[in-house]
């Protein structure tokens, strides 16, 4: 764990195509066939998106994650239908990269509003690995201290709008959030059509309630 590392078609046609590349649990039968599998897939919301924070601080020393935060304790490379090669968690939770953040070297710009929405993937130590190098696997230390997972040097994240492990609904998500393959690299093997939003940040206590922002991550 050492580098911080697409003339015309008949609608039925249209339709083979749309669903051969919607996520697990789309219902094409349920859409008009004029609607974009992204749209469906992705299940924008009214509300505002949220926005990846400025230039993160310096980071403080690399601090245990808080008791209640749910670690990744292992990275799984495999193969799904129609996406192909991905990373999971323990749990079968698909696992994405941001094009906001870098690579080399590693860095999170993916903080409150945003990581709330893509919870990162963070540890204490060392995951297990199934189908992942060694090498390709890093850490970097976020704002708050924690140890966020990387791979091939960028961190990876989880989406709150996959309901189920195994979706991918995050997938071209404001045209920065791509699945990660097990090198690090973007998946770009299923793309929606148009640019879907993220869901919207969980609902709290705080006064925020989205409605004149914009979120731009």
């Amino acid at each position: 764990m050492a580098h911080h590392k697409r003339t015309t078609v008949i609608v039925a046609s249209a339709m083979v195509a749309l669903t051969a590349c919607a996520p697990a649990g789309y219902n094409g039968a349920n859409s008009g066939a004029a609607e974009p599998v992204a749209v469906a897939a992705a299940e924008p919301t009214a509300a505002a998106e949220p926005e990846a924070s400025a230039a993160p601080e310096e980071p403080t020393a690399d601090q245990a994650p808080p008791s209640d935060v749910k670690l990744t304790d292992e990275l799984v490379g495999k193969k799904l239908p129609r996406m192909g090669k991905v990373v999971t968690d323990q749990d079968g939770w698909v696992l994405y990269r941001f094009d906001k953040d870098t690579a080399t070297p590693p860095q999170s710009n993916c903080v409150d509003k945003c990581a709330e929405v893509w919870p990162p993937a963070l540890t204490d130590g060392n995951p297990q690995l199934q189908g992942v190098s060694d090498d390709k696997v890093g850490t970097v230390t976020r704002q708050d201290g924690t140890r966020q997972i990387t791979i091939g040097g960028w961190p990876v994240y989880r989406y709150i709008g996959d309901k189920k492990p195994g979706q991918w609904k995050g997938q071209g998500v404001g045209g920065t959030w791509f699945v990660v393959d097990p090198n690090g690299k973007k998946n770009l093997t299923c793309l929606p059509t148009g640019t879907p939003k993220a869901v919207a940040p969980p609902a709290s206590g705080g006064g925020d309630s989205g409605g004149g922002s914009t979120y731009s991550y």
